[in-house]
């Protein structure tokens, strides 16, 4: 069974951070080699590099609304704690796309699915998530196009 690159990348640096004596980085290495292995167990198969970032993607987003609620809460503390684990995450995620690079696979996706309104907006995800995987909030990309689809 062959490891995704991804994954050897992780185990290479809990490695690393292990032997710097590095704690903070290798707990967040840990919790998420832990969630892969947790996959591979649950589901029977060997995660690819594209499963490994939706993992990491999602263990960002879950930090990023920790993040959120402690802020509310009064716990900066906390929220510092969840804002370096994203860090370290966000170490092993591609390249981020630039506002004009995400409004270009936009438009080129709207144009050819051809997409006129806010009913079409499946179809203009579909086509934009595997170009943008890991490399855009979705979120943020879902409102993009909604608003080009709004103004259609």
């Amino acid at each position: 069974m062959a490891d995704s690159a991804l994954k050897l990348q992780l185990t290479e640096a809990m490695k690393d951070a292990m032997r710097a004596k590095d704690k903070a980085r290798l707990g967040t290495v840990r919790l998420a080699l832990a969630e892969v292995k947790r996959i591979e167990v649950d589901e029977r198969i060997e995660p690819d590099d594209a499963r490994v970032l939706s993992i990491l993607e999602k263990m960002i987003k879950q930090r990023r609304e920790s993040i959120r609620q402690y802020e509310s809460a009064g716990r900066q503390d906390l929220a510092d704690i969840e804002q370096s684990e994203i860090e370290v995450l966000q170490t092993f995620m591609p390249q981020p796309l630039s506002d004009s690079e995400i409004d270009a696979i936009v438009n080129q996706a709207l144009a050819d699915t051809g997409a006129s309104s806010v009913q079409d907006m499946g179809k203009v995800m579909a086509a934009v998530k595997p170009q943008m995987a890991g490399r855009a909030d979705m979120g943020a990309v879902g409102q993009l196009i909604k608003s080009k689809l709004g103004q259609a």
